[in-house]
């Protein structure tokens, strides 16, 4: 079905509202991450919900942020505490990057999980707990793990050659000298 083309209007049901707001919240606050990532630029959002509770993000923090720009006329002073504020910089940017990173791999393993039950539901077969397994299927499953254990014996077995001849080869061969 893919993506489709919404009218942007109020959501009148109001838990619709409520969920539409926490995934565009999200999707917001991930966006002004990136900008603030990829720009280097400091920003601060604060948004409320439909509830009245409010949310906020910034880079490097809301405070800084609101600050910076409640005092825009005058000039920022520098001091000692400016080394401090490039190392919290630095860090919290090594801190986005990490965030980032694992937002990804969240996001894959999301679409992953879902292509598995796509799956699942094309071969027709429900998962069931162990409990409800029948002796039969109990004895197919304990085959079926026998199996792999020793397909996995194999690989490691494979890989630890592969490892022992990747070290031999990078070891400096001694010319003999006589």
């Amino acid at each position: 079905m893919g993506r489709r083309k919404i009218e942007i209007e109020m959501v009148k049901d109001s838990n619709s509202r409520q969920v539409t707001f926490s995934k565009r919240r999200t999707g917001v606050f991930k966006k002004a991450n990136e900008l603030a990532t990829l720009c280097g630029v400091q920003i601060a959002i604060i948004v409320f919900s439909p509830g009245g509770k409010p949310f906020s993000f910034g880079h490097p923090n809301v405070e800084f942020v609101a600050q910076r720009f409640l005092n825009r006329d005058k000039k920022p002073k520098v001091s000692a505490g400016s080394l401090v504020d490039s190392q919290q910089e630095a860090r919290l940017e090594k801190l986005n990057s990490q965030l980032n990173d694992i937002l990804r791999k969240l996001q894959y393993e999301r679409k992953r999980g879902e292509l598995l039950e796509k799956a699942m539901k094309l071969k027709g077969s429900e998962p069931k707990l162990i409990g409800e397994l029948n002796l039969d299927e109990l004895r197919k499953m304990k085959g079926e793990l026998e199996e792999l254990q020793e397909k996995l014996r194999g690989r490691v077995t494979e890989m630890e050659a592969s490892s022992s001849l990747l070290l031999l080869s990078k070891k400096p061969t001694r010319e003999k000298h006589q």
